[in-house]
């Protein structure tokens, strides 16, 4: 791994996230067009998208895009039957959501991780969420997806809100290893993980993306990962302080989070 390698040499892990990724950029073309598919057509897999990608004149095999999908850490979005093992040693948790009623801050956080393209290369953008108020709590980029960037954007989290009830993930391998439950389960904090593939469990970290995606990602071509920190920053301070949502009756998530009433919902 990338952190105990940075041990070894005795640097910092932060400074090498700027490392270029060896990607083509035939690649990276492709990957920000599946991008934008995977978001407008969740449930399509790897046969499907490559047969979306051929109509728009790009031909590639689908065992590519399957590998593209991987790097990406995307999938097909659809609840079906478990039949893939969770990592050795990994243990699944419950998903504790089902007809919840979520009514107040810090009673459910959530958090995932998305592919955010570059004008040359990409990174990954990890958020922890209030679900009930919708707030962006922390948030990291990273050019990995390893657990140790998940366990610091948690941390920072938890250090400046306090902490939920509920920490709700999906099962990727981050969120499933002990280093990501254990800092959840040494502060007393319920662990919820999505069904497989159930894009519906963490309905409004999606939602999350496709407006980071939407208003802000495929608007821009960063060049480095500070110019995509600094403008991926300064819109998740529009969304948490200016943007009104209409399921919070028009409020922002900040008004939800710090000063509105309870809004209700269901999980």
């Amino acid at each position: 791994m990338i952190t105990r390698q940075a041990e070894v040499l005795k640097i910092s892990r932060g400074s090498v996230y700027y490392l270029s990724r060896p990607v083509s950029s035939a690649d990276l073309a492709t990957m920000r067009r599946l991008d934008r598919l995977h978001l407008e057509f969740p449930f399509a897999g790897s046969r499907m998208l490559r047969g979306l990608l051929a109509a728009e004149g790009c031909k590639i095999g689908r065992r590519h895009v399957k590998t593209l999908m991987r790097r990406m850490g995307i999938e097909a979005l659809y609840r079906r039957p478990r039949t893939t093992k969770p990592e050795p040693g990994h243990k699944i948790y419950p998903y504790l959501l089902r007809g919840m009623e979520i009514t107040r801050p810090n009673q459910v956080w959530a958090m995932d991780i998305t592919y955010i393209p570059m004008a040359r290369g990409f990174v990954y953008l990890a958020v922890v969420l209030d679900w009930a108020t919708r707030r962006v709590l922390s948030w990291r980029l990273s050019i990995t997806m390893e657990a140790a960037f998940c366990v610091a954007t948690l941390e920072d989290a938890l250090a400046r809100h306090g902490k939920p009830e509920i920490f709700n993930t999906d099962q990727g391998s981050q969120f499933t290893g002990t280093a990501f439950t254990g800092a959840l389960a040494s502060n007393g904090i319920a662990i919820s993980m999505d069904g497989k593939g159930a894009w519906r469990d963490n309905v409004f970290v999606e939602r999350l993306w496709r407006s980071v995606k939407y208003e802000e990602v495929y608007l821009r071509a960063y060049d480095t990962v500070s110019d995509a920190r600094a403008s991926i920053g300064q819109y998740l301070d529009f969304y948490n302080g200016r943007r009104p949502h209409s399921s919070l009756d028009g409020s922002t998530p900040d008004q939800a989070y710090f000063n509105q009433p309870p809004v209700r919902m269901a999980a």
